[in-house]
């Protein structure tokens, strides 16, 4: 795992992550879109997606919230991580788990640096290409093409909950296993606490090697 000073993404024009935040959070004010070093890459995403400006302000509440979606992200990867979908008739339900995981995941980032968990829900909903975008433009460096290839398949995540039944046409699963499935979104969970510094849940430590052995 890279470390959090020399990760790609963690600087920004000479300026680092933990710099962009420390002056966020001593913002007395939201602070616009248009005065943070991310403003090109975020203001390039809000015209392809059609999206109102987010307003970054970081706060300790907004860390909480973060902390507790990383948690709940790190809880709904267990079933996954244990190989409980493992058999390939599963890919369905593994690709709709991944997807909400991932969701909790890359929201948990995008609420560390100061999005609104109100601007998520209204905008991310359930696009993970759309979360993965805005979090690599606000210096997460998950930049794994594998990933992003994952993220086209699970967006809308919603679609891999409803049942496939006689007669529908086959839905594009990119040929992902539940093994890689499983690596690929247990190396974002990695990411996220790496630029986070949150800490795993208790108890979810060594689940997944102890329910498959």
């Amino acid at each position: 795992m890279a470390s959090r000073k020399s990760a790609p993404g963690d600087s920004i024009g000479g300026t680092s992550r933990r710099d962009v935040l420390r002056c966020m959070a001593a913002a007395p004010v939201a602070v616009p879109v248009i005065a943070s070093p991310w403003a090109k890459a975020l203001a390039t995403l809000h015209d392809r997606y059609e999206d109102a400006p987010a307003l970054l302000r970081r706060s300790r509440e907004g860390r909480r919230i973060s902390r507790d979606r990383f948690h709940s992200a790190e809880i709904a990867f267990m079933g996954i991580e244990a190989g409980f979908f493992a058999d390939p008739r599963h890919i369905r339900t593994t690709l709709h788990q991944a997807g909400a995981v991932a969701k909790l995941a890359l929201c948990a980032h995008l609420l560390d640096v100061g999005f609104a968990d109100e601007w998520n829900a209204e905008h991310i909903r359930q696009d993970i290409t759309k979360a993965l975008a805005y979090a690599n433009a606000t210096g997460f460096g998950h930049d794994c093409p594998e990933t992003a290839r994952l993220a086209v398949i699970l967006s809308p995540y919603w679609k891999w909950g409803y049942p496939h039944l006689i007669g529908d046409p086959p839905m594009d699963d990119g040929g992902f296993t539940h093994d890689r499935v499983r690596a690929l979104i247990r190396a974002l969970l990695a990411r996220v606490a790496d630029v986070t510094g949150h800490p795993r849940p208790k108890g979810c430590e060594g689940f997944g090697r102890e329910a498959r052995s």
